[in-house]
């Protein structure tokens, strides 16, 4: 019996070990896939702690492409929350290094990126069943005021990957110097996400789906991969159902599942799917 305890307690150690080696490797792979594209770290410090952030910037500044990284590594299984949320593959900082816009800037989530060790304010309710609380949320705004005061007057056109999406969402509603909104494989509908996955419900959570009218006006494109099984398709559809509006596009893309190499096909996918133009006159699914 004491035997097999020391088994498993060296063998939970080893995965402890294993874990804290992935993420020190993915810090360093964003960092190094970063300074390839040329862009620069700028983290930011506020309420929602400090988040990580790099920006490529080729003045004049007047339209600002934001990125909103996913949830990362939030649960190490079903039931235990990891001890960072660092993901291992950060889809939503790969899509906006492959961005050929002039102006990019990139936010990861709360406490994506930073340390070893994390600062004393990550709690492990900022990437778990507070996430997409209105006050994590609000916190996040915040930051990004914080990160756009070089650029005034500059236009915001935002772009979130998986639960980044419902975080673009809920930012979009927020503010009026938004003027698009995109998504990848985005979690555009969170209670229903959440059924599909049977884990526990999120009443607090402050989601997309809830703001989809508010957001009627602004033009959208929402990118969902039809062999993604993490968030299907019919999220995206569900969220252009509920906005009741010309102005939301979606876009199914074959092959790609929810951690699929996106960032290989961003620049023709956004090339391919443009904006609604001013006044949405069109809209509706893509093929």
């Amino acid at each position: 019996m004491a035997g097999s305890a020391r088994v498993v307690a060296t063998g939970f150690v080893m995965v402890m070990l294993i874990s804290g080696c992935a993420q020190r490797d993915a810090r360093r792979s964003a960092e190094q896939l970063a300074q390839q594209a040329g862009f620069t770290r700028s983290d930011i410090t506020g309420s929602a702690g400090t988040l990580a952030s790099w920006r490529h910037i080729t003045p004049p500044v007047t339209t600002l492409r934001v990125y909103i990284e996913g949830d990362g590594f939030a649960w190490a299984s079903r039931t235990r929350p990891s001890d960072d949320p660092t993901p291992h593959n950060p889809v939503g900082l790969k899509l906006a290094l492959a961005d050929p816009t002039r102006n990019v800037l990139y936010l990861a989530r709360p406490c994506q990126f930073v340390g070893p060790p994390l600062p004393a304010g990550c709690q492990k309710s900022a990437w778990t069943d507070k996430r997409f609380s209105p006050e994590l949320i609000n916190a996040i705004n915040h930051s990004l005021d914080q990160a756009i005061r070089p650029y005034p007057d500059v236009k915001l056109e935002l772009v979130g990957y998986s639960g980044g999406a419902a975080i673009a969402a809920q930012l979009a509603a927020r503010r009026s110097d938004v003027v698009s909104l995109r998504s990848v494989a985005g979690n555009l509908d969170v209670a229903y996400v959440n059924r599909l996955h049977k884990v526990t419900p999120m009443p607090d959570a402050a989601g997309a789906l809830e703001v989809a009218p508010q957001l009627s006006h602004l033009p959208q494109v929402h990118y969902s991969g039809e062999a993604d099984n993490t968030v299907p398709p019919e999220v995206a559809a569900r969220f252009q159902r509920a906005s009741g509006s010309r102005c939301v596009i979606t876009v199914r893309v074959p092959e790609m599942t929810h951690g699929s190499d996106w960032a290989a096909r961003w620049p023709a996918l956004l090339q391919d799917n443009p904006l609604p133009p001013a006044g949405c006159a069109t809209g509706g699914v893509r093929p």
